[in-house]
């Protein structure tokens, strides 16, 4: 259908915020919020609860847990992270609209990549976190903006993550409780190279076979020593065997550690793995068959071989309340000209959590672009209006109609 007359005053508003779409852009990208640095990202989170705060939303804080210690065992990444929650809600508005987005990215604050720099042509820039997802951060605000100016009765709480590269473990109890609040999540993960949207991915969980034997000098006293990393070897075939990528499991055992010397013995060793699974089920029959593998394995006495393990992301299936979910943002789309073709990931966000907990999600709102945790993230600069335009007539249209599948 065409674009009614909110619609359009709401696609030209947006088109007039271009260049400080652009600016908002420069300046969040110019953060260095990757490699945990606790500073930037507050920094990051203010002004964007600023702008939220001057809407009449209400924000509320939460620290919440760290990542387990074997999974993330530097420093750095124990700083504990905050959860903001910035919430405005409507009570004429027939949806309640629960928007996601993370600050945080995989860049290293300290390398050469570090800044927002636009191309001779002007079509495209490159910078740290421009696409995932500085770029989502900036038009949902604009988005909200542009709602509140026009005056449309729409009722939003916005969360703000620090940690959902290292898993969401802060921000998983904070994500379930708003999802119980409201009627559909929209997050704001970057597009798919051709501008769609995903609308399945997998679950994913972590691994870590640990072995404790004994240290001995390989030339004087070989036979009293107990081998760790023939201990942690002994379940690595059997853990990749595992894998059945065609039925919906992928299992990678990718990093193994151990040993001090050719010449020592080895006392510790330890295989950190991943899975990904197209369902809750098939990811927990997965850690069950690993935890089987690991306990199955003979050491001998004095020694020990254990398993730690988590299944963070859970699955997040193409349901009929996503699909039609999805439905309305295609056809929002198409409205204005754009596509939205629809698409299969198997990468893992924040939507995995807010769909885990019951909430119809779909997680790929944000900018074009590509590039993602590479240093030549680049972003469409096209993309800042229209997907912002896309975003702020699909939140008008569910909290003017509702939500039903």
């Amino acid at each position: 259908m065409p674009l009614d007359a909110v619609d359009k005053r709401l696609s030209d508003a947006i088109a007039a915020r271009r260049e400080s779409l652009l600016a908002d852009l420069r300046t969040q990208v110019n953060l260095p919020t990757g490699g945990s640095r606790a500073p930037a990202m507050e920094e990051s989170v203010r002004l964007l609860v600023e702008r939220l705060a001057a809407l009449g939303a209400a924000t509320r804080s939460v620290v919440g847990p760290n990542p387990p210690a074997w999974l993330s065992p530097d420093a750095a990444a124990r700083t504990p992270r905050k959860v903001v929650v910035c919430s405005r809600p409507n009570i004429k508005s027939k949806c309640r609209v629960l928007v996601s987005g993370h600050v945080d990215t995989v860049h290293e604050p300290d390398s050469e990549f570090r800044s927002l720099n636009i191309a001779p042509d002007g079509k495209t820039a490159t910078g740290p976190g421009c696409v995932d997802m500085k770029g989502g951060l900036v038009i949902a605000v604009h988005a909200l903006e542009a709602l509140q100016e026009l005056g449309v009765d729409a009722s939003w709480s916005f969360v703000l993550s620090t940690d959902e590269e290292t898993g969401s473990f802060a921000a998983d109890a904070t994500l379930r409780e708003e999802a119980a609040r409201h009627d559909v999540g929209l997050a704001l993960e970057p597009a798919t190279p051709e501008g769609g949207l995903v609308v399945e991915r997998p679950g994913s969980g972590q691994f870590m076979i640990e072995a404790v034997g004994k240290a001995a000098h390989v030339g004087r006293d070989f036979k009293s020593g107990v081998n760790a990393i023939a201990a942690v070897a002994r379940t690595v075939e059997p853990i990749q065997a595992l894998a059945r990528p065609d039925d919906g499991l992928i299992v990678n055992v990718g990093v193994i550690e151990g040993g001090t010397a050719t010449n020592v013995v080895p006392e510790r060793a330890r295989a950190f793995g991943n899975i990904r699974c197209s369902t809750p089920e098939v990811g927990r029959r997965a850690m069950a068959e690993i935890e089987s593998i690991v306990g199955g394995v003979p050491v001998p006495p004095g020694a020990s071989l254990a398993l730690s393990s988590t299944l963070n992301r859970p699955a997040k299936p193409g349901t009929p309340k996503v699909m039609a979910l999805a439905g309305l943002a295609r056809a929002a789309a198409e409205d204005l000209g754009q596509r939205l073709p629809f698409s299969k990931t198997g990468g893992v966000c924040e939507g995995n959590n807010l769909q885990d907990a019951g909430l119809p999600t779909i997680d790929t709102l944000g900018v074009r672009g590509g590039g993602l945790h590479t240093p030549t993230e680049w972003i469409e600069l096209a993309s800042l209006v229209e997907r912002c335009q896309l975003l702020a007539i699909l939140i008008a249209r569910l909290c003017r109609n509702g939500f039903s599948a």
